[in-house]
């Protein structure tokens, strides 16, 4: 960590190219057992007396048995569509939330306004992106079809046709069915993840100050930890926000009374351990999957600044 106090703050374009190339990296690692974690959520299985519900092993299982290796993968197209806006607008709108919150006279950001910026990441991110990416992915992903069965026709040949079949059938507003339930789960996501990750960062270069930048495998160690924080505080919103999106509206019926009922639904006929459907693949997906987007992201914009050096605005020294 150079301290070189005249380096240039980093520009928007590196929020696209190393969020975007961050976000492709973790979108083709992870995308398998983000599949299993929505099948498992809008799964009915162990429903009947004797039967117990299938795991996330069983399910992966199930699906490669029934629909190919390849059906794991469904919905990529939607990800990767979204994955360099989605990364370009977290990075960059966290970063300009915590410039604005900072202390004017020293520059420092406390703990307490990192987490507020990260919140107004999440929602930014969630509105802007993720919502109507997710609507599509989920809908392709819950397609039970086989790709080996030329016969078996999907409802949904790709994320394009998704959209398209979408738009014209259920109008351009379920693309946003479920922004609510989405921004509060991004917004709690990314207010543990980023406050977790700076602050650890903050330690390791403490307990390794001759270090000039932590070395990749801390990055992912770190990102590893601050990645799995958010799935165990939020996961009955993210539960009752895929089947929400699953589901086609019921006319008549408000965003919030769909939410209530799915709810009540849940908790009627499957209990209170439904709403924690898919928290294994899910912690198992988005950990990784940000150990992947931290240490990317911080090699790129490492590569970045050799050309471009910024300044981190928490002490004074480039990251």
């Amino acid at each position: 960590m150079s301290r070189n106090s005249n380096k240039k703050p980093v520009g928007f374009a590196t929020h696209i190219i190393a969020g975007g190339i961050a976000g492709g990296c973790e979108a083709l690692a992870c995308q398998p057992l983000d599949t299993i974690k929505v099948r498992m959520q809008l799964s009915k299985s162990g429903l009947t007396p004797g039967t117990k519900p299938r795991g996330f092993i069983a399910t992966g299982a199930y699906i490669v048995k029934r629909e190919t290796p390849l059906a794991l993968y469904k919905g990529l197209g939607a990800v990767l569509s979204g994955i360099v806006p989605k990364m370009a607008i977290r990075f960059a709108s966290f970063e300009a939330y915590k410039g604005w919150l900072a202390d004017k006279q020293t520059g420092k950001t406390s703990i307490g306004s990192i987490f507020i910026a990260g919140l107004g990441a999440g929602v930014t991110e969630a509105v802007a992106v993720v919502t109507p990416m997710e609507v599509v992915k989920i809908r392709l992903q819950a397609q039970q079809h086989s790709l080996a069965d030329p016969l078996e026709a999907p409802r949904y040949r790709n994320a394009g046709h998704a959209v398209y079949t979408i738009v014209r059938e259920e109008g351009i507003s379920t693309l946003y069915r479920g922004v609510s339930l989405t921004a509060l789960r991004q917004a709690t996501n990314q207010g543990a993840n980023f406050t977790a990750y700076q602050e650890i960062k903050k330690l390791a270069h403490k307990w390794q100050p001759d270090l000039v930048e932590l070395p990749s495998y801390q990055h992912m160690l770190i990102g590893l930890i601050s990645g799995a924080m958010g799935p165990f505080s939020n996961a009955p919103i993210d539960t009752i926000k895929t089947r929400l999106q699953k589901a086609t509206a019921v006319p008549g019926q408000s965003a919030f009374q769909r939410i209530f009922a799915i709810a009540a639904d849940m908790w009627k006929t499957e209990g209170v351990r439904s709403f924690y459907k898919g928290i294994t693949p899910r912690v198992l997906r988005v950990a990784p999957g940000q150990a992947i987007v931290f240490a990317v992201y911080e090699r790129v914009s490492g590569v970045i600044e050799t050309i471009s050096p910024r300044v981190n605005e928490d002490d004074g020294y480039s990251e």
